[in-house]
């Protein structure tokens, strides 16, 4: 029995946690085996639920930091678009649209270190439109929030923040240096100590090593994140990523499972830069990923909402508001 089936039935059976040597280890299984063998572990802790969001790019631009893979940093020159926060009715408008095309949630998404407290209030006010108009679980990333404007949103019904770690502790320094890595995870515990859920992930492709992505997907597992976003680097000219290699849709594939074996019962979302693999995402589907950011992303084009509900049904889910997982006692 080669080790990636032998680790899932142990998984499976013993609802046991990968230790990072046994991570490492899965980078060298056979593509196919491991894929089938990390979807089988979604099967059984996930069945057939899959999360959808769409996203609204409610601030733009003009951003302080100097993430290298972003468009919206006001350290380099790119064709982003930059405008203050959108008002309540073109949000609403946004909302009611995907309300009614069946999306389960919709998350506001600003550019900059943080919001100030007028931006909040503003937000606070917006959010309690979306949950009287509309069904939609309300999300927010909005950068490097603190524990008082947590409970604020908490309070008019914020469900879920959003805040990627990006990469490993290790690698953290050599993409941003306008704010740390324990900027982003004190942000995360802020959510969590507020009773939100939190939404935490990466992008691929930034130069970081098999390492880098699994030491990540090990912090956020520790940190109790449900919702894992996977991008995959979308070269934006300008940018000093600009001329980075692009991932394989076979990268992706084994990066998607590697985080399957690793957080069995979170929601693996494919996010930015899956236009660039030629299938919609299908075999990273079929790799463990449950979860999606549909529509268009930031600043780059993404598929349909209607290309992937037809998707999905073809491969067996069923869209809808995902549960938290239950914390269920896995062996260390």
């Amino acid at each position: 029995m080669i080790f990636c089936e032998e680790i899932k039935n142990k998984i499976i059976k013993e609802n046991y946690y990968i230790k990072k040597q046994e991570a490492l280890r899965l980078v060298d299984e056979p593509l196919q085996a491991l894929t089938q063998a990390a979807n089988e572990i979604r099967e059984h802790f996930c069945k057939k639920d899959f999360d959808l969001c769409t996203i609204i790019n409610a601030k733009s631009g003009r951003c302080s930091e100097n993430c290298r893979y972003c468009a919206q940093s006001a350290h380099y020159k790119t064709a982003s678009k930059k405008y203050s926060l959108l008002g309540k009715d073109e949000i609403l408008k946004e909302a009611k649209k995907q309300d009614s095309r069946g999306v389960p949630r919709f998350s506001l998404v600003t550019s900059g270190r943080t919001l100030s407290e007028d931006d909040v209030d503003k937000i606070c006010e917006e959010i309690r439109t979306l949950k009287k108009e509309t069904k939609l679980a309300v999300c927010l990333s909005a950068g490097l929030l603190n524990y008082k404007q947590m409970l604020k949103l908490k309070e008019a019904g914020l469900e879920r923040i959003h805040n990627n770690l990006e990469t490993s502790r290790r690698n953290f320094q050599n993409i941003c240096t306008t704010h740390s890595y324990d900027d982003k995870i004190e942000t995360l515990k802020a959510a969590q100590k507020a009773g939100l859920s939190v939404c935490s992930g990466g992008i691929m492709g930034l130069g970081e090593t098999y390492e880098d992505r699994i030491d990540m997907a090990l912090d956020i597992r520790e940190l109790g994140v449900h919702s894992v976003p996977v991008n995959v680097l979308n070269a934006i000219p300008g940018t000093p990523y600009e001329k980075n290699p692009k991932l394989t849709n076979d990268d992706l594939c084994r990066i998607v499972a590697i985080y399957r074996f690793i957080n069995p019962e979170a929601s693996i979302r494919l996010a930015g830069g899956r236009g660039l693999l030629g299938d919609k995402g299908e075999r990273a589907f079929q790799s463990g990923s449950n979860a999606v950011i549909s529509g268009d992303m930031l600043t780059t084009s993404g598929y349909s909402v209607e290309t992937d509900f037809a998707l999905l049904k073809k491969l067996g889910y069923e869209i809808k508001k995902v549960r938290e997982p239950l914390k269920t006692a896995l062996v260390k």
